[in-house]
């Protein structure tokens, strides 16, 4: 995968994606066919257990990645810039963004923000990096929307968060992640821009769709927000098995023969 065939899927295939952030995370997503594994830094919360994204560092970034890298394949492999690594000035966010590509080998990043990042975004599309937008609710600016609650309710926000959509395809942005907003206005970006959509919130009308790994196989449940589906209930089955490992354990039951050497 990459990311002209990506583009490409607009209007014709829906395109599947998946985070990671490790090699056996990795290795599950991109074995079971999915096009696009986000190295998010949604790992902060999942990963760390921190309770927002904002502390992630370009470091924890890097790390994952390379383990994520080790697991794949086929899938295009998008990596999040966490916060503060772009904000600030356009040619340090080159320079992490080309730090990025360069020590994980990634395929591309994402960085979250309308159309004051455009000169950002094309700076670092000039530089060669593909970039992903990512607008409605960005978690990076958890301070400023004070909850996670959905975003362009209100005419007036929808109308910015079009026009930051129509500002960073104008940028050059090869794709955008459109996260907890209204389904209409979800289905009126994707039509208004060129580019696919991905939506995680957004309704059916996206080009395609995002869940967190750890969300969706139901191994963190520390909170569930509405968008998310649990596929299956992976912690419910492994603390199971671990209380059945430990009950062996400590009946004798474990090891056996079969499990030890002569």
């Amino acid at each position: 995968m990459n990311v002209p065939k990506i583009v490409a899927m607009k209007s014709k295939e829906k395109i599947s994606m998946i985070t990671a952030y490790d090699y056996t995370s990795a290795r599950i997503a991109d074995e079971a066919g999915v096009d696009i594994i986000l190295v998010g830094d949604s790992l902060g919360m999942v990963m760390q257990g921190k309770n927002s994204t904002i502390p992630v560092t370009i470091d924890d970034m890097i790390y994952h990645t390379k383990m994520v890298k080790q697991g794949v394949k086929n899938a295009l492999i998008v990596v999040d810039m966490p916060f503060m690594s772009y904000q600030a000035d356009y040619v340090e966010a080159v320079k992490n963004a080309g730090r990025i590509v360069k020590e994980t080998g990634c395929d591309a990043v994402k960085l979250e923000g309308g159309r004051e990042f455009a000169v950002t975004i094309n700076a670092i599309i000039s530089a060669g990096i593909p970039v992903m937008g990512h607008l409605g609710l960005t978690p990076q600016s958890i301070n400023i929307f004070g909850s996670y609650k959905a975003r362009g309710k209100d005419k007036q926000e929808a109308k910015k968060i079009l026009e930051d959509a129509k500002y960073i395809t104008e940028a050059g942005v090869f794709s955008i992640v459109l996260e907890s907003v209204s389904k209409n206005l979800a289905k009126d970006i994707t039509k208004a821009v060129s580019v696919p959509t991905i939506g995680i919130g957004a309704g059916v009308n996206t080009d395609g769709q995002v869940l967190v790994f750890h969300d969706m196989l139901g191994l963190f449940d520390d909170f569930k927000p509405k968008f998310v589906k649990r596929y299956a209930h992976l912690k419910k089955e492994a603390i199971e098995a671990v209380k059945l490992y430990t009950k062996e354990v400590k009946e004798g039951a474990f090891p056996t023969d079969e499990h030890s050497y002569d």
